[in-house]
């Protein structure tokens, strides 16, 4: 397992001839889903597996604001390193611009497989340029998921109403999606997490 680094830092030496290029997991679902937690999870299963890179995203939020670890930028160090093409994705959501590293383009072509939170507004353009993709789909009962926005204090008493109902309204579909109740215990839901992106050979 690998991540990417800020500046662009070498890519590691390329796995030894992969006959097919590495898949783009998207992983996607309402805010307070436990996304974050089913990444961590599968980063620590894989570690050490260099066929899996978990990279961390470019967000123009501070390093110490909380939640995942990522690349803090400013707001217009991001648009100038968009605009001079360093991010392979890039969408805006809460008054904030998130972006994948250009990076993680070298790591599918070398047949290593990556797996990144993005917005599902972004999974179009993905499956249109990234192929092969698959989008693994993030869920949770709404009372559960109102309880965590709760329990992680970012939110309003409005802003988790009106996230609990976007969340009801979120639908991805598709051959390549991959329905993840992340409502059960956390050890069963990083299982079912690292099946969907690393199944036994028997599978």
């Amino acid at each position: 397992m690998s991540t990417d680094e800020p500046n662009f830092a070498p890519v590691a030496p390329p796995a030894p001839a992969p006959s097919e290029r590495g898949t783009l997991f998207l992983v996607v679902g309402p805010s307070g889903a436990g996304k974050d937690s089913l990444i961590d999870g599968a980063k620590a299963g894989l570690m050490g597996d260099e066929h899996y890179v978990f990279p961390r995203r470019y967000i123009t939020r501070p390093a110490n604001a909380g939640g995942e670890d990522h690349i803090p930028l400013a707001d217009d160090l991001f648009t100038t390193m968009l605009e001079r093409g360093d991010m392979l994705l890039e969408w805006r959501a809460h008054n904030l611009r998130y972006g994948v590293p250009k990076a993680v383009a070298q790591h599918l072509e070398r047949g290593r497989h990556v797996i990144v939170n993005v917005s599902r507004t972004v999974v179009d353009e993905a499956r249109a340029r990234l192929t092969p993709v698959k989008v693994l789909y993030i869920t949770v009962d709404e009372n559960i998921l109102a309880e965590r926005l709760k329990a992680r204090g970012r939110e309003s008493a409005s802003d988790i109403k009106r996230r609990v109902q976007r969340a009801k309204e979120y639908l991805i579909t598709g051959d390549d999606v991959v329905m993840i109740d992340n409502g059960t215990a956390l050890d069963e839901s990083i299982a079912s997490f690292v099946a969907a992106i690393a199944p036994s050979p028997s599978k």
